[in-house]
Order: C-alpha cells, then structure tokens, then sequence
C-alpha cells in the first residue's frame, strides 16, 4: 500500500474498538485458547514490558518492522518479535518503554515515531510477561542500527503482504508445553510467526482490515 494512501485512513484507526482476545484466539494454539478466555491477570503479578509495532515508508510502500532475536538460553530464543522490551522503573509510562526499547533495539529515535494507538496487552505464560503493544508511524524513511546483542535480524514487511491471507498457514511446532502440536502461524519471508507475536499481529490485521473496508 502507498504510504501517503495509508495516511489518510490513521485518523480513522484511534477510535475503533479493539477485538482484543477474539482476534488473539485466530492465532492461538488451541492448548491455550481456553486459558486467553478466562484468564484473570490480578492472580499471574507479571512482569511489564511493551513493544513498538512501527509503520513506516519505505520506497513509498508502507511497511512493517520486526526483529529477529538473538539466541540465548531463554524461551524466546531466536524468535520473531517487535521491537521492545521491559518496563523500567525510570520510563514515565508504558509507551515510553516502547519508545525507548525501539530506540535501543533498532537505532529509531523517539521523535521519529508518532504513537497512534494502545493495543490490547497480551500475557505471555512461559515468561510471565504482559506485553502492551502500541501502533506508531514514521513518517519518513528510516535507518535501522540493531544492536547486535539483542537483535539478530531486521524483517521490513511490505503492509500488502502482511495482510495478504496467504501468508497464514498451521506449523507443527515443540513449544514450551506441548511438544509437536499444530500451532496457527504467520509465513513471514520465510519465518514462521507464532504464539504472543502472531497474536498481537492478528489483532493489529484485523483493526487494519476494518479500516479499510469500511472505507471503501
């Protein structure tokens, strides 16, 4: 999608109401969608984190960044993700911990970023996480510097990719508790996207979709 085309839908993107858990559910392995429905976040104290999901030109087209992490010995090790991390004591406010980790992670400095929109937290079992996505655009090309300690690879997915529904497909996977299970996934040049990632990204298609159509 042209960006500039995409610009003018952003003023119709803050007020929709968000699909919360019914879009997390599209893409989620089935073992947990039970526990998406009743899950009563008050009993889990997790810790906080908040991710960057940045729009952005790139040769005119709107695009997508993702990050490739580094392996550790973690659960999410080498996996796909948004550009984010942990909530510290020293940021004012959850956003600002998606500016600052997008900062540290992939060289984007925050008045570059224009936040548009809080999307629905996400709890994360294995490590104990809510993760609070925000919406933000650039709205001029952009340089990434990953750091190399955290991130291993950048992902610039064109927009009409993303909401392509071909890249949609069912993965068997091992996860962190069920081993060899057929999970729902993103194919993501070549990645395969899935668990909190998938979700967040399935809720972000669909607000993205809605926009769209009704503005046919």
């Amino acid at each position: 999608m042209d960006f500039q085309d995409f610009l003018q839908y952003v003023p119709d993107l803050i007020p929709v109401e968000l699909p919360a858990t019914f879009a997390h559910i599209k893409m989620a392995p089935k073992e947990r969608i039970q526990e998406l429905q009743n899950l009563d976040i008050k009993t889990k104290n997790p810790r906080i984190a908040a991710v960057m999901m940045l729009l952005y030109p790139k040769n005119r087209e709107t695009h997508l960044i993702l990050i490739v992490r580094n392996a550790y010995n973690g659960v999410h090790s080498s996996q796909i993700a948004f550009p984010g991390g942990k909530f510290e004591t020293t940021d004012a406010n959850f956003e600002e911990t998606a500016l600052r980790e997008t900062h540290e992670e992939i060289g984007v400095f925050p008045d570059k970023i224009e936040v548009i929109k809080h999307f629905s937290p996400m709890y994360i079992p294995p490590s104990n996480f809510l993760v609070h996505p925000f919406l933000g655009i650039a709205k001029e090309e952009l340089s990434f510097f990953p750091d190399i300690r955290e991130v291993a690879d950048i992902i610039e997915l064109p927009l009409s990719v993303f909401l392509d529904d071909e890249i949609i497909i069912e993965a068997r996977l091992s996860t962190s508790y069920a081993a060899n299970i057929l999970v729902p996934a993103f194919n993501i040049q070549n990645h395969v996207v899935w668990g909190a990632t998938a979700m967040i990204l399935s809720e972000l298609r669909d607000v993205l979709k809605l926009v769209f159509e009704e503005n046919l």
